[in-house]
């Protein structure tokens, strides 16, 4: 009997410590995402509007980026709907091409109805290889036009990358 109770014990244990493990690197992202987004506004304050009248939007607080003709990112973010939080969701990219360099950096995505919003839930979203996103450089002036239900906009971090293309991004989306 007492066995069965010290098994339990540890089960228990090693169950909470997988689902604290993950709500940890949760609340991570979840901070790295509050932070960017102030670091998005600062950047460029029209952002705000689009923040405030979305359907929906995703923060990749940290998307690392780099290649020598074979290129890939990845990174995580936090969904957000109607200015709540909903979830979290994950970025990868692989391409072949005329690329060169390593760069970080925040990337936004602003879904304008919640048709667009869904189709990221449902996990069919990806970007067709033609698009591009909007990098936020001070003195710019904010074009903030949707295209397909979405818009995106780039912040570097650091480093230096002769790519600004967000084409080919594949996502997952996990609800809370």
């Amino acid at each position: 009997m007492k066995i069965i109770k010290l098994i339990t014990i540890v089960f228990a244990l090693l169950v909470t410590d997988v689902a604290t493990s993950q709500t940890k690197k949760d609340k991570k992202i979840v901070n790295d995402a509050t932070e960017a987004k102030k670091t998005l506004i600062m950047a460029h304050s029209g952002l705000q509007k689009l923040f405030d009248e979305s359907a929906g939007y995703v923060i990749f607080p940290n998307v690392g980026k780099g290649g020598f003709v074979v290129g890939g990112a990845s990174g995580n973010g936090a969904v957000y709907e109607d200015g709540t939080l909903i979830g979290v969701a994950g970025l990868k990219k692989l391409n072949i091409g005329l690329q060169a360099g390593g760069q970080a950096i925040i990337e936004v995505i602003f879904f304008e109805d919640d048709k667009a919003l869904n189709e990221f839930k449902e996990g069919n979203f990806s970007f067709a290889a033609e698009v591009s996103a909007v990098a936020l450089k001070s003195g710019i002036a904010l074009n903030a036009k949707y295209k397909d239900g979405v818009a995106v906009f780039v912040l570097p971090k650091a480093g230096l990358m002769a790519d600004a293309s967000v084409g080919g991004q594949k996502f997952s989306f996990r609800a809370f």
